[in-house]
């Protein structure tokens, strides 16, 4: 593609030697012809009209070369888009709560679309300023070497000075980006916050914080522009003394005779175009750092991902604690589930490869943790530590502690949203870095605290799963849902838009189109929950208790809650409490034991909060 540019830079600069000589040769024949006595217009013709095609040829050549970057620009941030969601999911919530959510969004949307534009535009432009300088360098000294001289000695002083000034751009403009992703982090955080903060008469404190980050991202602003200015105003300085060099040397020359009219105004016609090139890359240049500062952040996030496999295997740094003792194991359904200890990994070696696909789970399928733990950052503290767990087969767990045990942390884990940050995962006894694989996830229905609704048809939200659906099993989950009560409220029925830029939902009604889709697509047979009924009060959740229940026959069921009636249906239990499995087993036994798990309930049954 750059040769292909390069190619392109170099047609355009002969076009404009081919501009300047055939528009040259024209103004002389009519100055020679007047000066003897009759301008004949009609020998100057073919220049004009040579000139005419010239001029119209660069032109068209121009055209096609920006359909072409239009092209290519599109199909390359195709592509970056493609390996950032790619990085995105495999990261998971941790990766996004760590460059924040703001910034996470803007790279996804605007960042992406300004390193296209940085693409489209920079290419060229270095492609210009490699080979129209050189060429028309050529030309100068063809025609007039001392015009050729005076260029050549002032382009060396522009590079320079825009390279000085570059490096100075290029800081300010880093620091403009960082502003802007702290000011794109808490926007969204105090969006999102706002209805709490609101609750609690503190959204006026938030005034004087909004006020100091934006003007934050006005003063970088500012300071990036004063320097695309004045800087703009030097070159432009620059090169009208290189233009008035070459004409006033010119003017003298053309006094004493030394030179003719044909190159003087040849020359006159190229040194313009000869620093054009470098006023253009220079204005394009700090009219794409945006798209320089986005490229790289986007290339730091995908490069973080590629290493996401090795960091997910990495074993504790030295001085870390060593490995628990903390582990539990969960029998087929219908088998007695068994606490177990000591490491799940010396129990069933795993093969030194992870395995080219994770079978469908079943009765013989096999799921451990071998001392996981996790992190979201280098200095944060452990949401995890030493857990060690064994599932088998179709089975009910039930994952229940306070709130910041680390029990969404697991269940993420486990539903291939995040990859441990220490220890091993694996399925069927080989070694996984992470569930993050189409073949895992595709077995999983995840169904978070705050399921996120699409801005489509409500028919379509239910459908996400399964969109090949007949209006009939749509409706069909609908009614096991509770939805149906809502569907007779809207104006449209099921093909009424909801979500973002429709008719919104409230967190309760927002869970009940996560159980939908999971009623609808009962093909997978992993169900991961996350708190799924926390907006629902207790009666709703018990009414739709009788109904969860049928669907959670013959899979692997993850159920992170606080509300210990459901442990009644668990077959096994882990109690987490400061991110390690602290109690394991059967639910009746445990709370029959005075432990973990009858200190929560008798907890909650007070009016303790989880």
């Amino acid at each position: 593609m750059f040769a292909l540019l390069l190619a392109f830079a170099v047609l355009d600069a002969l076009l404009i030697v081919a501009q300047a000589a055939l528009l040259s040769s024209a103004a002389v024949g009519l100055w020679e012809g007047a000066r003897a006595g009759g301008a004949d217009v009609a020998a100057a013709l073919p220049s004009v009209l040579a000139f005419a095609c010239a001029f119209f040829l660069r032109h068209v050549a121009d055209m096609a070369r920006s359909r072409m970057m239009d092209g290519f620009s599109r199909s390359r941030a195709a592509e970056l888009r493609s390996d950032l969601l790619s990085a995105v999911y495999s990261q998971g919530v941790a990766g996004v709560q760590a460059r924040g959510s703001g910034a996470a969004v803007d790279e996804l949307i605007g960042g992406v679309d300004n390193v296209r534009t940085y693409v489209g535009i920079i290419l060229p432009k270095v492609a210009d300023l490699m080979a129209v300088p050189l060429v028309l360098t050529v030309a100068l000294f063809a025609v007039d070497w001392v015009s050729g001289i005076i260029a050549l000695v002032i382009l060396p002083c522009i590079i320079g000075y825009m390279q000085l000034l570059g490096a100075h751009a290029k800081a300010q403009a880093q620091a403009q980006y960082a502003e802007y992703n702290r000011l794109a982090n808490h926007f969204m955080d105090t969006l999102r916050g706002l209805p709490v903060l609101k609750a609690f008469g503190r959204s006026g404190s938030y005034v004087k914080q909004v006020f100091a980050v934006s003007e934050g991202f006005r003063q970088a602003t500012v300071k990036t522009l004063r320097t695309a200015t004045l800087s703009s105003l030097v070159l432009d300085l620059f090169r009208t003394f290189a233009l008035a060099a070459v004409a006033i040397m010119l003017g003298f020359r053309l006094l004493n005779g030394t030179v003719g009219l044909f190159p003087a105004l040849a020359v006159l016609i190229m040194v313009p175009e000869y620093f054009a090139a470098v006023r253009r890359y220079s204005t394009d240049f700090h009219a794409s750092l945006d798209g320089r500062n986005s490229l790289a952040a986007i290339q730091a996030v995908i490069g973080a991902s590629d290493d996401a496999g090795a960091s997910a295997s990495a074993t504790p740094a030295e001085g870390e604690p060593a490995a628990g003792t903390d582990a539990a194991s969960a029998a087929p359904q219908g088998a007695e589930p068994v606490a177990a200890a000591g490491s799940v990994a010396a129990a069933n070696p795993a093969d030194d490869d992870e395995p080219a696909v994770i079978a469908p789970w079943c009765a013989d399928s096999v799921l451990e943790l071998a001392d996981v733990g996790f992190r979201y950052d280098q200095a944060a503290p452990w949401a995890l530590r030493d857990v060690s767990v064994r599932i088998q087969g179709p089975c009910k767990v039930g994952v229940v502690g306070v709130s910041g045990s680390g029990k969404s942390t697991l269940v993420r884990i486990l539903a291939g949203f995040s990859a441990p940050t220490q220890g091993v995962l694996q399925a069927d006894g080989h070694a996984v870095s992470t569930l993050a694989r189409p073949d895992w996830l595709r077995q999983v229905t995840y169904i978070p605290q705050d399921p996120h609704v699409f801005s489509a048809s409500l028919r379509d939200n239910v459908a996400f799963y399964v969109p090949d659906a007949t209006i009939a099993q749509v409706q069909q989950a609908v009614e096991l849902a509770g939805l149906s009560p809502l569907v007779a409220q809207l104006p449209q029925g099921l093909d009424t838009l909801i979500g973002a830029g429709g008719r919104p939902l409230s967190g309760g009604q927002a869970q009940r189109v996560a159980l939908a889709r999971a009623f609808l697509d009962q093909g997978r047979k992993v169900l991961v929950f996350d708190e799924p009924t926390a907006h629902l009060d207790i009666q709703t959740e018990l009414a739709l208790k009788e109904r969860m229940l049928p669907l959670m026959e013959g899979k692997l069921v993850l159920f992170a809650t606080h509300r210990l009636h459901w442990l009644q249906q668990m077959d096994l239990v882990l109690v987490l409490q400061d991110g390690r499995v602290v109690e394991s087993g059967r639910p009746r036994d445990l709370l029959a034991s005075g432990g973990a798990l009858s200190r929560l309930a008798s907890q909650l049954q007070g009016g303790g909060r989880p």
